[in-house]
């Protein structure tokens, strides 16, 4: 039965909202951000191929952070590199509004994905802590705060650019606001160090065997969030003539149903099973975006990415509640190998489309997520086959996770 949260060690419960915490710094850090890339682009006078390139450093350093977690972890535990990481994503959020060029917004991007990704991958790993002292999925709804965060960071960001408040002064006080939210969030989150330091497994770990149908779920999922992220603002405002304001609004939508569909997802799961969740999220990024692109115009445009954050919505959280649950593997060296995967999509898909969108046009670049989407349908029965016949089944949480990995 799952555990009433009334009745849980009141440790566990801070520790939940501690989670949620890292969960909206996360969200807000990004889409502030994301929502100013149209500007620092203009300043630079970079073309789409240059910041194409420059977006690069982003992926790079949070390849390099990301393999490297699952060791920190290993060593340190999750909460204390969670709260260092964090710390350090406030500290290099301004430095991506004070590059003077292509190869110096390269280097600040480096640096800020290294941290971003570090954090990533330790917050999810105290997520999946705190899931199993609740008995009861609740991952999409972590998930679900950092597309919250996400949405009241575009929307505030897009209002702050409607200003023309400098980027710099913008995502610096974003910054400062954010560290005293990741101070406090850190003194609660729980010390599973007995379990996350053990030697059992290995310290580094490929998305291979067990974790490759997951893995390959996460790559589809995040190249295409990390597409929306980094171009729709771009799409709306530079290839549809959208205002300021509105050229934000893309990403918000965006948000928002990726905001609605983590917070309804655990249910969602519980009720259908994750494999029909990912594979009816696939149907709606192929489907919503393809007509969006098809039709040509502002409002359509918007109706696509809002298909987009629908069907991406549930499908990286059941990844990682999956991963975090295969044995033989320490969690935090599971969950760094799935998210290395899914952030080399994340991260190392924008700058692609911005190259082949220098060669064919945005529009077009911008159609490779409604082919992911059609990858995500395919490959959403595989992802479970990793985990299952591993766990109870009479668990609810391993039942879901069996199913999503078979």
């Amino acid at each position: 039965m799952p555990a009433d949260a009334q009745s849980l060690p009141s440790d566990v419960v801070r520790a939940r909202w501690a989670v949620f915490a890292f969960f909206l710094v996360a969200g807000v850090a990004f889409a502030a951000w994301a929502v100013r890339i149209p500007d620092i682009k203009a300043a630079l006078g970079l073309s789409e191929g240059q910041l194409g390139l420059a977006l690069l450093g982003s992926a790079a350093g949070s390849i390099v952070a990301m393999s490297a977690t699952g060791f920190l972890i290993s060593r340190f535990g999750s909460k204390t590199i969670t709260g260092f990481a964090g710390l350090m994503v406030c500290f290099a959020l301004p430095l991506l509004a004070q590059a003077p060029s292509g190869p110096m917004l390269f280097a600040a991007l480096f640096v800020f994905g290294g941290f971003y990704g570090m954090m990533d991958v330790a917050m999810n790993t105290q997520a999946v802590v705190v899931e199993e002292r609740y008995e009861r999925p609740i991952m999409s709804t972590f998930h679900g705060v950092f597309s919250a965060g996400a949405l009241a960071g575009s929307a505030i960001a897009a209002a702050i650019a409607a200003t023309g408040l400098d980027p710099g002064w913008h995502l610096f006080w974003t910054g400062l606001a954010l560290i005293p939210l990741v101070l406090l969030a850190a003194i609660a989150l729980i010390s599973n160090r007995e379990r996350e330091t053990t030697n059992d497994g290995p310290v580094f770990a490929l998305p291979t065997g067990p974790l490759a149908g997951i893995a390959a779920i996460a790559f589809c999922v995040l190249l295409s969030e990390g597409a929306v992220a980094d171009w729709s603002s771009v799409y709306l405002r530079d290839n549809l003539g959208a205002a300021a304001i509105a050229g934000g609004l893309g990403y918000t939508a965006f948000s928002l149903t990726m905001a609605i569909g983590r917070f309804s997802g655990d249910a969602l799961i519980e009720r259908i099973g994750p494999v029909r969740v990912v594979r009816w999220g696939g149907a709606f990024v192929a489907l919503g975006l393809g007509i969006g692109l098809l039709v040509n115009s502002i409002p359509a445009a918007i109706f696509g990415f809002l298909c987009v954050g629908i069907g991406l919505a549930a499908a990286f959280p059941i990844a990682l509640s999956a991963a975090g649950r295969v044995p033989g593997v320490p969690q935090g060296t599971a969950l760094a190998a799935i998210a290395t995967s899914g952030y080399f999509g994340f991260l190392v898909g924008p700058p692609t489309i911005g190259l082949i969108s220098n060669q064919i046009g945005l529009r077009l670049g911008l159609a490779v997520i409604a082919l992911l989407g059609v990858a995500m349908f395919l490959l959403a029965p595989s992802a479970a086959r990793a985990v299952s016949g591993h766990h109870d089944l009479a668990d609810p949480r391993a039942e879901a996770a069996a199913e999503v990995a078979g």
